[in-house]
């Protein structure tokens, strides 16, 4: 569990490894070619994904760098949603959302299409059961 990490060193080294050993996931997301901003505070992270697995994560250095949408949220939204068990409206980016909790911006189609994909990839920093 990444329980001492940093939620930076988390997002550039752990999502990478979590979501590209993840075979289901992989196979679900077979289809996904495209990058996406995901923002933690202020700090934007570019995740590229080819065919289901994440082949880059870095830090968004300029603001011309764009994916084709992106996520946003405050640290302390996405620490709550990477908890065991989130607390309600922090389980899930829908809820987050509608509560206002999330901002998303760009393209839609692509993560709409793709939806769940992308629930799983966001969600597989959640902690693992003490």
């Amino acid at each position: 569990s990444g329980k001492g990490k940093n939620l930076d060193t988390k997002i550039l080294n752990d999502l990478k490894e979590l979501v590209n050993g993840n075979a289901a996931l992989n196979r679900r997301g077979k289809w996904v070619d495209l990058s996406f901003i995901f923002g933690i505070d202020n700090d934007d992270y570019v995740i590229n994904i080819v065919r289901g697995r994440i082949v880059e994560v870095r830090r968004r250095k300029l603001l011309t760098e764009s994916g084709e949408f992106s996520i946003r949220a405050t640290k302390n939204t996405w620490q709550e949603h990477w908890q065991y068990m989130p607390k309600r409206d922090y389980h899930d980016i829908w809820s987050m959302l509608s509560k206002k909790l999330i901002t998303l911006d760009g393209n839609l189609v692509p993560l709409i299409q793709n939806l769940q994909f992308f629930k799983d990839l966001i969600a597989s920093l959640r902690e693992e059961q003490a």
